[in-house]
């Protein structure tokens, strides 16, 4: 009998169980895919998720991969007059994001996971949910090493993913849906000097940022409208989005060969489901997703095993009804503190620029500490609200 089944080793799911097993549970992690494999991801790390790191004692492991530190940031309106560069305020110390390869992050929260007493196992399909005769979930059942398992806890935590079995098999609903707005492509370059580059115009978005291995993450937005069209052929497309939308990055690229394949989706949900039920809780990209140009997907997922840890930790050995309870307090936490971003993130996923938005980034441009608050706010540290100073509404 453990105290907690978290399905899913990513970025939500191995340190919740981390924090669970450190907070003195017995967890169990599970995960489909096989230890170390690479994801399909924005690789970014905001600020608040490296404070998380740092918190959580793993911050030199991450930079320990190679991982270089993003601190200037470059953002353009091309066509237009807008460019903003400087750095962001930080939080807690930490005014760098960084962006670590998939198969370099996750292995460093599971190991760290695994090392304060949780039991992991990898190539690990889950295939049903056990319930007890009043319909509460208690455990799980699934196959390994060609064997069917079950295995009991008195919570099973759903971290697998936008797709995510554990959702499925406790019919969390949606109780927010907005129709895809992005499709997206990316591939790494090598000898290409970034650190963190954004581009947008109408139409498009093209973003770079330097992570392991030297290597230059470049990716390209599209309207999902163009989907089929693109993918047609992608890495033309691709190309020709950087051509239009960074010139001045293409001119980097040119004469340069990707290190690696494309890769894209077309399938970038936005929503939010049912958090928590009898037994169960989603965390992570299972419980919510939004589109991944503004890259908060990592730093979210981070917070969200916390405040799980945070609401659960002190009462997961305790009756079902304490649980319950703070399971739903987890869950309204999670929609207050993930609704702002999801609407600025949805603003920016239509890649429509409009005047009033050019006006306040010109007025934003002109002093370095708005700049600075203006990328607090992308990095998802401060509020709208904070950027509207007075020293603000006299430029507007």
């Amino acid at each position: 009998m453990y105290d907690a089944i978290v399905v899913g080793a990513r970025c939500a799911g191995a340190p919740a169980a981390m924090l669970l097993a450190r907070a003195g549970h017995r967890v169990l992690l599970l995960d489909r895919s096989a230890f170390g494999t690479d994801v399909l991801s924005t690789h970014l790390v905001h600020q608040p998720g490296v404070a998380a790191l740092a918190r959580w004692g793993l911050l030199d492991a991450v930079r320990a991969t190679g991982c270089p530190p993003l601190a200037h940031v470059r953002y353009e309106v091309t066509g237009t007059d807008v460019r903003l560069e400087g750095s962001a305020r930080g939080v807690e110390g930490q005014r760098a994001a960084y962006a670590p390869r998939r198969r370099a992050l996750d292995p460093v929260l599971v190991r760290a996971a695994v090392a304060d007493g949780v039991e992991y196992r990898d190539r690990c399909t889950v295939t049903g949910l056990l319930r007890d005769d009043a319909g509460r979930v208690v455990g799980v059942e699934g196959r390994h090493a060609g064997r069917v398992f079950t295995e009991r806890a008195r919570l099973v935590i759903g971290a697998d993913g936008m797709r995510s079995t554990v959702a499925g098999l406790a019919g969390a609903p949606y109780t927010v849906e907005d129709r895809r707005l992005t499709c997206a492509y990316y591939t790494y370059w090598t000898d290409v000097p970034v650190t963190m580059e954004s581009y947008e115009r109408a139409g498009a978005w093209v973003s770079a940022v330097a992570t392991n291995d030297g290597a230059t993450l470049v990716l390209a937005y599209f309207p999902q409208s163009r989907f089929d069209e693109v993918r047609a052929d992608a890495y033309t497309a691709y190309l020709e989005q950087i051509r239009a939308t960074a010139p001045e990055l293409y001119e980097r690229l040119r004469g340069r060969q990707p290190v690696e394949r494309l890769r894209g989706t077309g399938d970038q949900q936005n929503f939010f489901r049912q958090a928590t039920g009898p037994g169960w809780v989603l965390v992570g990209d299972s419980g919510h997703h939004k589109d991944s140009i503004t890259a908060r997907g990592i730093s979210d997922g981070f917070q969200q095993a916390e405040s799980l840890v945070q609401h659960t930790g002190p009462v997961l050995g305790e009756a079902p009804e304490r649980l319950d309870d703070a399971l739903r307090r987890f869950a309204e936490d999670r929609d207050r503190a993930l609704a702002p971003g999801y609407e600025a993130t949805l603003s920016v996923a239509r890649l429509e620029p409009n005047e009033q938005r050019l006006s306040l980034l010109r007025a934003v441009q002109t002093d370095p500490e708005l700049t600075s608050i203006y990328f607090d706010m992308a990095a998802g540290i401060g509020s709208a609200q904070a950027l509207y100073t007075p020293k603000l509404l006299s430029l507007l």
